[in-house]
């Protein structure tokens, strides 16, 4: 029952149609909380915790099971958004201002999240294809990595700082 609620986020999962896309909306809010508690280092702390809850969670729920990612499991995407969100949340504490004064990142770290999540370009299709659970939580830490990579790029280039 624990396992199956952690995975799921309290049932998001269980939403259709797109649970990974309820599951990354899901994040927003919680990314929103944490941030306002704690800044950018507590929600870095969550996501490390979290990671390792998920994949406990994704172990038990997967386990004798003969589908290893079920849709239904988006604790991954919790974390995967979080990690995309983390350029927003940083750059709202070094700037001392509201992180929802920074939307435009919100929308670029859920549409880039989103797009690497479902596209599954290179080393994200390589943590995926590991079939386990490392690989159900790997893949959206790699589509996290590069969806804040691409936040922060546009946020340089929308400050001027890439591109004149």
């Amino acid at each position: 029952m624990l396992p199956q609620m952690i995975c799921t986020v309290f049932g998001i999962g269980y939403l259709r149609p797109g649970p990974g896309t309820w599951g990354s909306l899901a994040a927003l809010p919680l990314a929103w909380a944490l941030h306002s508690l704690g800044g950018a280092t507590l929600l870095g702390m969550m996501i490390l915790v979290v990671f390792f809850v998920g994949l406990w969670g994704t172990v038990q729920m997967t386990s004798g099971a003969d589908n290893h990612d079920p849709s239904e499991i988006v604790i991954d995407e919790v974390v995967g958004q979080w990690i995309a969100l983390l350029p927003v949340s940083l750059g709202a504490s070094m700037r001392g201002v509201d992180i929802t004064a920074l939307w435009p990142g919100w929308v670029a770290a859920f549409v880039l999240f989103r797009f690497f999540d479902i596209v599954k370009p290179g080393l994200v299709r390589r943590a995926d294809l590991r079939e386990d659970a490392v690989g159900v939580m790997l893949d959206d830490v790699v589509a996290g990595v590069f969806a804040a990579l691409g936040t922060a790029a546009l946020a340089a280039i929308a400050h001027g700082i890439l591109l004149p």
